[in-house]
């Protein structure tokens, strides 16, 4: 009987990636995907450690999957990626988890569900300065086939004082160019017509090999030229890191897209030093003036947290006056949530009152809606191409398609399908989403 794994996915981009490498792997050991937990013989989650709610979700998420264990004798539990990395041996001390596999030990899974005997866990975290995962295609579990993510490193070298990522991912390591464009080139020839490039901090993506050296506006630009029916996007950039190089690259190629993930996280010097960000209010203002001047019309999102350590009410005025200035197209917020090891759990106490910080979360929210519904409304009139993704969530005689600025478009047709390019105008908006009709 054919053997099944299922994966349940949280957290980031980079971790749907990591979900259909192991999906590749396993498949080479005779495992299909499925998408019913009942029947897998293998359950995995796929964690995300950044905030302390994402953890206790899988917590949750263990005991389900433990019920499919009483069930069916034989099932497999495991847990992958950052939460496995960070609780280890506590994971497996529940007795309701078979296997612990990190970032980096994906291919040992195999190896590991071998040795699972009912008195013995299997543990797999090590940390590896090489491993990419370039040589494996991964099995793709996008359901409209349209949009591929890529991933073109691993890891950080930041180590902003909140941030658990480098210790649950490691040091930062660039993938081999020629993997990147040969993985690139074969999802398009499979009918994707658009590719987003992943890492923690695209900007510092570097290829060194004899005498040449790739940057990540020379493999953008690489990508680009694959043809110009490949929309290419990335996530995410650094403020530190982003370079006029990417900015001009971005000009000269119509099919990479004009939108820049640029988390500022406070718009507080004193907090940016604090976050061990290595930039100022000031030069990321400089960045976003000069993102608007290369790339007119350009979309910027970012990340923003509220009530770091330490945090005044002027510090988080500097953030809402931030915000004001730039008029972001669309933020992710959210409450500090401090999380063990970093080098803010160590030295700065969390001593800002959750209510305190809730209220603050609250009035960047209420801040970021207007700002997303003037930048949306500033829209209306104008035409744009859009790639349609597929039918609308809310309204199955719709369609929806996202700008190159990665503005959501819906519009009522009943001819196209998705993967293919249209042309819309945008007749009036929500604070989300551009309501469009066929040009």
């Amino acid at each position: 009987m054919e053997k099944k794994i299922y994966i349940e996915t949280y957290g980031c981009q980079m971790n749907v990636v990591d979900s259909e490498v192991i999906f590749a792997i396993m498949a080479k050991e005779g495992y299909s995907r499925t998408e019913s937990m009942d029947e897998a013989d293998i359950i995995l989650a796929n964690t995300c450690s950044v905030r302390d709610n994402a953890e206790q979700r899988i917590w949750g998420r263990i005991e389900l999957f433990h019920k499919q264990k009483e069930k069916r004798p034989g099932v497999i539990v495991g847990i992958v990626g950052c939460m496995a990395e960070r609780l280890k041996d506590s994971l497996t001390d529940t007795g309701k988890v078979d296997l612990v596999a990190g970032p980096d030990s994906y291919r040992s899974i195999p190896q590991l569900v071998r040795n699972i005997t009912p008195d013995t866990p299997q543990i797999n975290v090590l940390l590896s300065h090489e491993e990419t995962y370039a040589d494996i295609v991964p099995v793709r579990t996008d359901k409209n086939g349209v949009s591929a993510f890529i991933s073109i490193m691993r890891g950080c070298n930041n180590v902003c004082s909140y941030c658990v990522v480098p210790f649950t991912r490691g040091a930062e390591r660039s993938r081999d160019p020629g993997t990147i464009l040969e993985e690139a080139r074969d999802v398009f020839s499979k009918g994707y017509k658009e590719v987003t490039l992943l890492g923690q901090n695209v900007d510092s993506y570097l290829w060194k090999c004899d005498a040449r050296t790739v940057t990540f506006a020379d493999l953008l630009e690489s990508v680009a030229e694959i043809s110009p029916e490949l929309r290419v996007r990335f996530a995410t950039n650094h403020p530190k890191d982003i370079s006029d190089d990417l900015i001009e690259a971005m000009a000269r190629h119509d099919n990479i897209c004009k939108h820049i993930h640029l988390p500022v996280q406070s718009g507080s010097n004193r907090l940016l030093e604090k976050m061990r960000r290595r930039y100022t209010r000031e030069w990321y203002l400089e960045r976003v003036r000069k993102i608007r001047e290369v790339l007119p019309g350009c979309g910027i999102t970012t990340d923003v947290i509220a009530g770091f350590c330490s945090e005044t009410e002027e510090d988080h005025q500097d953030t809402l006056s931030l915000f004001r200035e730039v008029g972001f197209d669309y933020a992710y917020m959210f409450n500090y949530s401090e999380r063990p090891g970093t080098l803010a759990a160590r030295k700065y106490p969390d001593d800002v009152p959750l209510e305190v910080k809730t209220r603050r979360l609250n009035e960047i929210i209420t801040l970021q809606n207007e700002l997303s519904l003037r930048s949306n409304q500033a829209e209306i009139g104008k035409t744009y191409t859009v790639l349609v993704e597929g039918p609308s969530k809310k309204n199955p005689e719709e369609l929806c398609g996202r700008t190159g600025s990665n503005k959501m478009c819906v519009f009522p047709d009943k001819v196209h399908k998705a993967g293919e390019y249209v042309d819309v105008t945008v007749t009036s908006c929500t604070s989300a989403t551009l309501i469009c009709r066929l040009a």
